[in-house]
Parts: structure tokens; C-alpha cells; sequence
């Protein structure tokens, strides 16, 4: 077990993707229970971030405007501008009000294809637009944690180097592709001694690390003291389930600052 220690300068971060799974309808009623629960709890120690669809970026932004939540993008163009037919720049983003980006999901590397190279140059748009990048590593298969701490750090390795001088708007999220849609998260030592050892590599003590796969309540409570927030897919979509979470995380901090 990991001796690291949360450092109180970094903000417990509650990020929700909400990939395809809700139509533009849903999307809207959902960013407005988000709204709702997150105002109910007043100010708090939490950022709480969420990542809708393309199309219904301008009304979450409009939705959300004042207050305490943020919002972002599921994906980027690896360039500025063009003819890139789909794509969305991140200078666009920029004008919707985003604040993050996902980058190099498991789903975007299997099922489209992106490598390295091309993660890496969405990296670069992400940060000279001034944006955070939320950066997604994990195995592939479910082995040895000393394989698993290699794999992920090989892979985080230019990313690091890449955020030089930006560091602290990084957030790593430790995504173990096994886990991913199964009906429970990766066992809570192998992902703390994992996220221990990000931490240990990142170059800035202020990049935030979180987990994601199949993360729900418990998961965070679970994981102390080697994450600095969960990555939510579809356990999020109830928002009682959200809320949950979000009391979760408040609590953990608040008696354990």
C-alpha cells in the first residue's frame, strides 16, 4: 500500500463523461439535474466537470453559465483548421466555454484507431488553446501491477514532457481497459499502487490523478489517498447515483483534509 499523501492543494475533481450513450433531449435534462444537485450543495471543495456530446456543448454551456460546474469536449482535431470534415477545433471549444478535453480513451484508440502520434498532436492543440487536457491511460489486459505501472508510465512518458510549463492543468485518468463496462471497478490496491506511482512520475505535484472504470459511489472512499477524483461513465447517468458520489467525495475530503 502506497504511502503518498493528497496533497490539499489539489481540488477533488468529479468528471463525468457522457459518451453516446443520451440522446441531445436527455443530454439537456441531465446537465439541469447536474445543475441542480450541484447547487443544493453550495460551494464546496469538489470541481465538478462534465463532458456531453458535440452538439449539445452550447446548450450546457448556456445551462451551466454561472455557476460552479464545468464542461468540456469528448474529443479534439489534432489540428487548428481545414478541410477535416467532422472535426471540431479546439479553438472552438474554447468559444463554447469548455474548460477540458478527453484525450486517448481506450473506445477512441480500439474502435478508431487513434496512435500515439495522433493523441499527441491533439495534446498540443488542447494546450496552445489554453484548455486542460484530461488524459486517459490504462492496460489492456488485466495483469501484474508492476506491468500495468510500466505500461502506463511508457505511455505518459511524452505526455509529461509535453505539459511542461502547463503541468498543472493536467489531469491523469487511470483507466484500466479491462474494467471498463464491467460491473464493478479494478480492485482498489492494484489501482492505488498504480496511481501512486503516476503521481510519483508526474513532473508537477499539481497534476491531478483519477480513476475511471466502471467507477461509482465507493470508489473514491476506496481508492484514499491515491486519487484525486473519480471518472464517471454511465453510473453518472442516475442522477442519484451522481449525487451520491459528489457526497461522497465531500465527506472523504472534509474528514480528511
Amino acid at each position: 500500500m502506497s504511502g503518498h499523501t493528497t496533497t490539499p492543494a489539489r481540488r477533488a475533481l468529479v468528471a463525468v463523461s457522457l459518451k453516446m450513450y443520451l440522446t441531445a433531449a436527455e443530454t439537456i435534462e441531465w446537465v439541469r439535474d447536474v445543475r441542480t444537485v450541484v447547487e443544493e450543495r453550495g460551494a464546496g471543495a469538489i470541481e465538478v466537470v462534465v463532458l456531453p456530446s458535440f452538439p449539445v456543448l452550447e446548450s450546457t454551456a448556456a445551462t451551466l453559465a454561472g455557476t460552479r460546474v464545468r464542461w468540456g469536449a469528448q474529443d479534439v482535431a489534432p489540428s487548428s483548421a481545414g478541410a477535416q470534415t467532422g472535426e471540431v477545433s479546439a479553438a472552438m471549444l474554447v468559444e463554447l466555454g469548455c474548460t477540458y478535453v478527453e484525450l486517448a480513451h481506450a473506445e477512441r484508440r480500439s474502435i478508431f484507431g487513434e496512435d500515439d502520434c495522433l493523441v499527441l498532436a491533439k495534446l498540443r492543440q488542447v494546450l496552445g488553446a489554453g484548455l486542460a487536457p484530461l488524459y486517459c491511460v490504462g492496460e489492456e489486459e488485466q495483469g501484474a501491477t508492476a506491468q500495468a505501472v510500466e505500461g502506463c508510465l511508457r505511455e505518459l512518458e511524452p505526455v509529461f514532457e509535453s505539459v511542461r510549463g502547463h503541468a498543472p492543468t493536467l489531469v491523469v485518468a487511470y483507466e484500466p481497459r479491462w474494467a471498463i463496462g464491467t460491473e464493478a471497478p479494478a480492485p482498489a490496491e492494484h489501482v492505488r499502487q498504480v496511481c501512486a506511482a503516476i503521481r510519483r512520475a508526474a513532473p508537477d505535484d499539481a497534476i491531478r490523478v483519477l480513476y475511471g472504470g466502471s467507477a461509482g459511489p465507493g470508489t473514491f472512499t476506496a481508492l484514499q489517498p491515491d486519487v484525486d477524483g473519480v471518472f464517471l461513465g454511465r453510473f453518472a447517468h442516475d442522477i442519484k447515483e451522481f449525487a451520491a458520489v459528489l457526497d461522497e467525495v465531500n465527506d472523504c475530503r472534509t474528514n480528511n483534509p
